[in-house]
């Protein structure tokens, strides 16, 4: 049975999903409203336009990936190193699903390749997700070169493995845990 009225974020949701199905070309109104079994009236009801709606989504994945993230993971633990264990336990959950799952990092980043205000967001996405992966290796005990490079390499292989499995969560979870007890390892230089 279909709501009797839709809120804003339920249309957000479903152009993410239209995303990660079927890249940009699938977040138009018409195929979305099908999807959710509405008329377009109800998109025009919270959105003036399309392009509103895609600023909607990425306000919306800002909040959801970043700020959330790292809110959930800093109120998790007080330990620096059960807060990263805790980050892949967030970066690995099911959370996404609601906006098309884990493929849906890199449809935005598909997107980013053909837009530069979405390329920016991705940017200060990317960095500051590092400066936070950064903060916890750096209070796990690690120099700051370390840390910083052991950030860097946490984070491309969450984007990688997100590429390999995307819908293996598990997998991806064990094989981050594995990576983090690597660079966990390292000496301080010197």
């Amino acid at each position: 049975m279909v709501k009797d009225r839709l809120s804003a974020s339920d249309w957000v949701k479903a152009a993410f999903r239209a995303l990660t199905k079927g890249g940009l070309g699938a977040v138009r109104v018409e195929p979305i409203a099908r999807d959710l079994g509405v008329s377009k009236g109800s998109f025009y009801w919270h959105f003036k336009d399309l392009p509103h709606l895609k600023a909607a989504m990425l306000e919306t994945w800002r909040i959801a990936a970043n700020e959330a993230v790292i809110a959930l993971v800093e109120q998790a633990a007080e330990e620096p190193r059960e807060r990263l264990r805790h980050l892949i336990a967030q970066v690995t959950s099911d959370i996404a699903d609601e906006y098309g799952g884990a493929g849906v990092e890199a449809a935005l980043r598909e997107w980013a390749r053909y837009d530069a205000e979405v390329a920016r967001l991705i940017s200060e996405m990317d960095r500051q997700r590092l400066d936070f992966v950064t903060s916890l290796f750096l209070a796990a005990g690690l120099p700051e070169a370390g840390a910083e490079q052991s950030a860097r390499q946490f984070y491309a292989a969450l984007i990688g493995l997100e590429q390999l499995s995307p819908a293996q969560n598990r997998r991806r979870e064990a094989d981050l845990l594995a990576l983090l007890e690597l660079l966990l390892r390292r000496q301080p230089a010197g």
